[in-house]
């Protein structure tokens, strides 16, 4: 137990004391913050609908002539703006190291030193033609005609 300068126990060093007991428990378990995570989480969700609320209501209105919105409304145009702009994380792209890709690269890389510089020429238009929009069936009409 803690003692105070006077050698008893008093009320105030007895409260820090459990105090300082606790944040060591604390500390040593971890994971006490996990139960709140999805508080947070939704913390964060309605203050920027707020935000986005509010921004709307002041600047819109008054710069393009269009109507207030809601916190729901605004909430929609935030869940909306995050399918249209920012996708799902997983879903439809993956995020940061992607092994597939590194392996198709690694593969690139060993084709592009097997080959002569003429398939390397080769390989170069074809892929200029791709990123062109020209279609395999036209550059296959021009070289049948000789059109270079």
């Amino acid at each position: 137990m803690l003692f105070c300068i006077c050698g008893n126990v008093c009320k105030c060093c007895a409260m820090i004391y459990l105090i300082i007991k606790n944040l060591k428990i604390m500390r040593r378990n971890r994971f006490w913050l996990a139960p709140l995570i999805p508080f947070f989480i939704l913390a964060v969700i309605a203050l920027l609908s707020f935000i986005v609320m509010s921004l709307w209501n002041s600047v819109l209105v008054a710069a393009v002539n269009v109507s207030t919105i809601t916190y729901w409304q605004a909430l929609g145009i935030l869940v909306l703006a995050k399918i249209l702009f920012g996708g799902f994380p997983g879903a439809w792209r993956r995020h940061g190291y992607d092994p597939r890709a590194h392996q198709w690269r690694k593969e690139m890389l060993s084709k592009w030193k097997t080959m002569t510089p003429e398939e390397r020429e080769k390989f170069k238009q074809e892929w200029r033609d791709r990123c062109r929009g020209v279609r395999r069936e036209e550059v296959d009409q021009k070289t049948d005609a000789g059109i270079e």
